[in-house]
């Protein structure tokens, strides 16, 4: 009787290790199946964006496709312990595969589902697109069939710095060709299967852990990934032939800059200000005044310079004197006395028309003509060649945004991590408490007020060059053009609350969708309310969480695999005994 229970004991594990073998192999047979459909015409007619008709070149949709079951296939051999795969994984694989697998499944039924619902049915699908929709199914199928074989991951194989250097170099050139891919998505369907494949992707990466290994080497190598940050950053205009996709990155650089000022407010100190686009107005409108335009009112026309200082000094300016009599309020009063400045500023610079009041923004129709830029002889509205590569005037001013990024950045990472910083992050936790060990909450609440009213200034002094206009619509609480005050708060709290990264990858998100899903402008606010809502559910730290914010909302759950989440440096957290 002894030897029989032994004997069951024994062959009970084995028969699971079988089975999740059998399941893995199921996998890697339906990720390869996958990536083999996309070599089939999936309709008969080009009529559908990306011509999927041809035999033998996947095109389109089916290249995302491709790329997913190429995925999938890759993480299920991992899964299987093929050697040379496991660095792909340190923290375990079925997650990862799961999120592989429905990134594929997604894609594939939902280019289906498009070309039945454009074309006026299934009769438009060749055989190929049934046989995809068949076998994206079983990746899935068997992936869910999978034990959950998350682990704690081991320390990493030490690599010589050359090589730990060159996989950093590798993963910001592969950020710069993904990202570069979705600014250059030309119809909606193909971002719209980016969009699942991507997403599916990166969290799948966040899964395996294998992200948390990048970030603990770009920490360690913080200066070279700053520089390699950089440089990808800046090679984006030299990837572009006309400026169509250049305009979208530069409004992108001017939201996410933006952003991160109000993140000082929001993140750092912890004041809910519901009016901040409004600052990016006063700086964009005193641009425009002084630029020259025959529009102004006043006939002067200052340097660029002398432009942005002026339209950051009074940004400052319009913070402290909005500040110093509103922010001895808090919470709920604070942000619907913020939101109502915004609305008044509006109004107010809409009625400065010479009927309503004195004629100084020319009301409704705003500024307009406003000139290009010209910095020590440089014009930013001419095309310039850099090595032997011709840059349009777009591009010119994405360099430009891109510094003042740098400069903003600069600005909110030393600010963070400064004596002023641990206040705000004081009188953000609890204010009764900071003042009661002595520091000066007015005060302190006051600076980060005036801090991110001067960086929202000195970006709008930038777009209203870009744009060459400037009007009060451009400045409202919520609208279905970004940037807008309803918009930047979901940005920094999307990405993440306090964090750098968090922001700029709010902003992308919050202003790629709408440049390339216009056919959702209307219910773009809807959208983007139920987003907020299942992020509060699932991830309310943000995409992108600091530490604080990470032990905080999991505290029930911290953390038996260090790996799981990323803190703003990009390091898993460990248990707190860790």
């Amino acid at each position: 009787m002894t030897t029989d229970t032994t004997q069951t004991a024994e062959t009970a594990p084995a028969d699971g290790n079988s089975r999740a073998s059998m399941f893995r192999w199921l996998t890697v047979v339906g990720g390869l199946a996958t990536t083999a459909s996309t070599f089939l015409a999936w309709t008969y007619t080009d009529e559908f964006p990306g011509d999927l008709t041809v035999y033998g070149y996947p095109g389109g949709l089916q290249v995302l496709t491709l790329v997913a079951g190429l995925l999938t296939t890759l993480y299920a051999l991992a899964a299987l312990d093929i050697k040379g795969l496991r660095w792909l994984a340190p923290t375990g694989t079925t997650k990862a595969l799961r999120l592989l697998a429905l990134g594929a499944l997604g894609t594939t039924w939902f280019t289906v589902i498009a070309i039945a619902v454009e074309l006026g049915g299934i009769v438009n699908l060749e055989p190929g697109g049934f046989v995809a929709a068949v076998v994206s199914v079983i990746p899935v199928a068997a992936a869910f069939q999978l034990p959950d074989d998350t682990r704690k991951a081991r320390r990493p194989k030490e690599l010589p710095s050359w090589a730990e250097i060159l996989i950093i170099v590798a993963a910001f050139a592969i950020g710069l060709f993904v990202v570069t891919y979705g600014i250059d998505t030309e119809y909606a369907e193909l971002f719209t299967g980016y969009m699942i494949t991507a997403g599916f992707a990166i969290a799948a990466l966040f899964k395996a852990g294998l992200m948390a290994r990048l970030s603990a080497l770009t920490t360690k190598y913080r200066s070279i990934a700053v520089a390699a940050a950089f440089v990808a950053a800046a090679a984006f205009p030299f990837t572009q032939n006309t400026d169509q996709f250049t305009l979208i990155a530069v409004n992108i650089l001017i939201f996410a800059t933006v952003a991160l000022g109000l993140n000082i407010v929001v993140g750092l100190a912890g004041l809910l200000d519901l009016g901040y686009v409004a600052f990016l107005g006063v700086g964009a409108y005193t641009a425009a005044l002084v630029s020259g335009t025959t529009a102004s009112a006043f006939d002067v026309q200052f340097p660029f310079w002398a432009s942005v200082l002026t339209g950051g000094a009074v940004s400052l300016i319009f913070g402290v004197v909005i500040g110093a009599p509103t922010l001895r309020l808090r919470g709920d009063y604070l942000a619907i006395v913020t939101l109502g400045f915004g609305e008044i500023f509006r109004i107010t610079v809409g009625n400065l028309d010479g009927v309503s009041g004195p004629q100084v923004t020319n009301g409704p129709n705003g500024v307009p003509n406003v000139p290009d830029l010209v910095f020590f002889g440089y014009d930013f509205g001419e095309a310039h060649t850099i090595a032997g590569i011709e840059l349009g005037s777009y591009a010119n001013y994405y360099l430009l945004m891109l510094l003042a990024m740098i400069l903003v950045v600069l600005v909110f990472s030393r600010a963070g991590s400064s004596r002023i910083g641990r206040a705000w992050v004081a009188i953000r936790e609890d204010e009764t408490a900071a003042t009661a060990m002595g520091i000066n909450g007015f005060r302190v609440k006051l600076i980060a007020f005036a801090l991110g009213a001067t960086l929202a200034g000195l970006a709008g002094t930038v777009q209203a060059h870009v744009q060459s206009t400037v009007v009060p619509e451009m400045y409202v609480f919520a609208g279905p053009v970004p940037p807008n005050s309803a918009f930047l708060l979901a940005a920094v709290i999307l990405g993440g609350m306090g964090t750098i990264s968090g922001p700029l990858i709010g902003a992308t998100l919050l202003y790629m969708i709408p440049a390339k899903l216009q056919f959702l402008q209307d219910y773009q606010l809807l959208g983007f309310g139920i987003a907020l809502i299942l992020l509060m559910r699932f991830r309310p730290e943000g995409l992108i969480a600091n530490r604080r914010a990470q032990l905080e909302y999991h505290e029930t759950d911290q953390l038996d695999v260090p790996d799981k989440g990323l803190t703003d440096s990009g390091v898993g957290i460990t248990k707190a005994g860790a």
